[in-house]
C-alpha cells in the first residue's frame, strides 16, 4: 500500500473527512464510489485489516442518503403519493434479495482493484455512446414511470452488485435511458432509488453484518463483531463516523443540486472519459505496486 500522507493503519478524523468528501462527490455521479474509495484508502494508508474503516466506508452512505431526502423533501414528505413509495419499494426488492444472497460472496471474488478498474473502463466506453444507443425518450418525470419500469430499473441496479466499479447510479441511469427515460428523469429516479437501497445497506452494515470475517468473507471465529460496536468502540471512531457523514451530507447536497443541470447541458460523454481515465490510473497504480491487485 502507498502511505503517502499517513502512517497509521487506523482511520483518524482527517482521513474520515477526506473519505466523506469522496463519498459525497462520487456516490450519486456515474463514476463509481467503490473505485474512488479503493484509490483513496490506499493513498491514505488505511489498512484493510482495520474493521472500523471497513464499516465506515459503507455506513458513510447515511450522510449521502440524507442529502437526497433534504433536497427532495416535498417529494418524500409533502406530496405523499402512495404510487411514488410503491414504485421505490418495488424497484429496491431485486437489490435487497440479490444483495442478501450473493453480495458478500461476489465482493470476496470480484471486488479486487484490477477487476474494478476494468469495469470502470468498460462503463466509460458505454457512456461515450449512450446518447446514440438510446435516442428515444418518452418518459420525462417520475410520475410517468410505471411500476413495471421501476422494477426493470431495480433489476439494472443489481448489475452494480455483480460488477463492482460499475456504480449503482451508472447502472440505474443506463437502465433508465434504455427504458426511454430522459437524462434528467433517469438521474432523478436514480437519486430516489438510492434512498431505500443505501438505507438498507447502511442499516445492515451497522446493526446486522458480522465484520469479524476474513478476505474471503468467512467468519474468523464464533465472536461476532457488529458495526455499531466498532463505531462506539472509541471516541475517535464515533467522532470520525459523525464527521465523515456530515461532510458527505454537505458535499452531496451540492453534487445532486447541480448534477442534473450539468447533465442536461453536457450529457454523459465527459463522465465516460473520466471513468476511462480513472480506470487506467488504477491499473497504473496496480502495475507500479502502489495498490495491491
Amino acid at each position: 500500500m502507498l502511505r503517502i500522507f499517513f502512517k497509521s493503519n487506523y482511520m483518524n478524523i482527517i482521513q474520515s473527512i477526506i473519505i466523506g468528501i469522496v463519498e459525497g462527490v462520487t456516490e450519486f455521479l456515474p463514476i463509481s464510489s467503490t473505485a474512488h474509495m479503493r484509490i483513496v484508502e490506499n493513498l491514505l494508508g488505511i489498512s484493510n485489516q482495520d474493521k472500523f474503516s471497513s464499516v465506515f466506508t459503507v455506513a458513510i452512505q447515511f450522510g449521502a442518503i440524507l442529502s437526497v431526502v433534504v433536497l427532495f423533501w416535498k417529494k418524500f414528505f409533502i406530496q405523499r403519493k402512495w404510487n411514488f413509495y410503491f414504485k421505490l419499494a418495488i424497484a429496491v426488492i431485486p437489490a435487497l434479495i440479490f444483495g442478501k444472497l450473493f453480495s458478500e460472496k461476489i465482493d470476496a471474488i470480484l471486488e479486487k482493484p484490477l477487476i474494478i478498474a476494468i469495469i470502470m473502463i468498460a462503463g466509460g466506453v458505454i457512456f461515450l455512446f449512450i446518447e446514440s444507443m438510446f435516442k428515444e425518450h418518452t418518459i420525462h418525470s417520475e410520475e410517468n414511470i410505471s411500476v413495471l419500469t421501476s422494477l426493470k430499473i431495480g433489476l439494472f441496479q443489481c448489475l452494480a452488485i455483480v460488477f463492482p466499479g460499475l456504480s449503482r447510479s451508472a447502472a440505474t441511469i443506463i437502465g433508465g435511458m434504455s427504458l426511454k427515460l430522459t437524462r434528467a428523469a433517469a438521474a432523478e429516479f436514480s437519486f430516489f432509488l438510492a434512498v431505500p437501497t443505501m438505507a438498507a445497506a447502511t442499516l445492515y452494515s451497522i446493526f446486522f453484518k458480522n465484520w469479524n470475517i476474513d478476505d474471503a468473507g468467512h467468519a474468523i471465529d464464533n465472536n461476532k463483531i457488529i458495526g455499531y460496536q466498532l463505531i462506539t468502540q472509541s471516541a475517535e471512531n464515533t467522532t470520525s463516523f459523525i464527521i465523515g457523514n456530515l461532510v458527505a451530507f454537505i458535499v452531496a447536497l451540492f453534487v445532486i443540486k447541480y448534477f442534473i443541470q450539468f447533465l442536461q447541458k453536457h450529457g454523459f460523454k465527459i463522465w465516460g472519459y473520466y471513468r476511462i481515465f480513472v480506470g487506467l490510473l488504477l491499473i497504473l497504480l496496480i502495475y507500479k505496486g502502489y495498490i495491491i491487485a
